[in-house]
């Protein structure tokens, strides 16, 4: 287990985890400032490629954005989403983890829990993969979006899924869209660190998608706050530049390359 990863689990009842998901390298490196956790998400398809869900972004797609993001970092543990389909049986999901390990030099992948795949992730840890787990909401699996754990028997059977996700050697899990009570149930029955989105504050830190959050993605649920309305400041930007050239007034003579010095 490498140190990065020894540091977020010595963080549980200590300190909040705090994570974001990041898909290239410039905004990787403001990340990579303040948080624990990047992850490269599958969120991406929806975020970047304006796809529907998040079930046809491919593994090479991934790989790309994860190059990327990893330039920008220098402290944060670096976890990588498989996309679906990559790690449906234990031979296909060892192949493919390693080459994202292999080619990406992230710390971890992170897979979504169909509720059967404990055995993969036992397979992989035990490889020396180091695994996220996730359960709740999962966008690969569920088709439509609820709330997880809203009944004592659905609240039981998440902890009893968590508690397997755990004996299988993942060193954290996220709670996706898990109620206050089921988030807090789990938090206090694992060793290891709860991840939340849209599951209150009883888990060990928080995670979203750095898009939601800066105004930019146009997906707004309940649990997200936007911390500023960055479409705002870009559209701005674009249109005092639009006006700039159309009245000749960009590019001045400040900004015309003279002799050999283009900066």
């Amino acid at each position: 287990m490498s140190q990065k990863i020894k540091k977020i689990i010595n963080k549980k009842n200590v300190s909040k985890i705090v994570s974001l998901t990041a898909y290239s390298k410039n905004i990787a490196k403001i990340l990579d400032k303040y948080c624990d956790i990047i992850l490269v998400g599958d969120s991406m398809a929806n975020v970047l490629y304006g796809q529907e869900n998040t079930h046809k972004i491919s593994l090479t797609t991934i790989i790309n954005h994860t190059i990327s993001v990893k330039k920008g970092i220098k402290k944060s543990l670096l976890v990588v989403d498989m996309p679906k389909g990559t790690y449906s049986s234990k031979n296909k999901a060892r192949k493919n983890a390693r080459l994202v390990m292999r080619l990406t030099k992230c710390d971890a992948i992170k897979i979504e829990s169909n509720k059967k795949n404990y055995k993969i992730i036992k397979d992989l840890t035990k490889n020396k993969i180091p695994v996220m787990g996730h359960i709740g909401y999962t966008p690969q699996f569920n088709k439509k979006f609820s709330v997880q754990g809203d009944t004592e028997k659905k609240s039981k059977k998440l902890l009893e899924e968590a508690l397997l996700i755990e004996k299988a050697g993942a060193f954290s899990i996220v709670l996706e869209c898990l109620t206050a009570n089921t988030s807090k149930l789990i938090t206090s029955n694992l060793k290891i660190p709860t991840i939340g989105i849209g599951s209150s504050s009883n888990c060990d830190g928080q995670i979203l998608v750095t898009d939601d959050m800066l105004g930019l993605s146009g997906f707004y649920p309940k649990f997200v706050k936007k911390y500023t309305f960055l479409n705002r400041i870009i559209e701005k930007a674009v249109k005092k530049y639009t006006k700039e050239v159309k009245k000749m007034s960009f590019p001045s003579k400040k900004n015309f390359l003279n002799g050999t010095r283009a900066k």
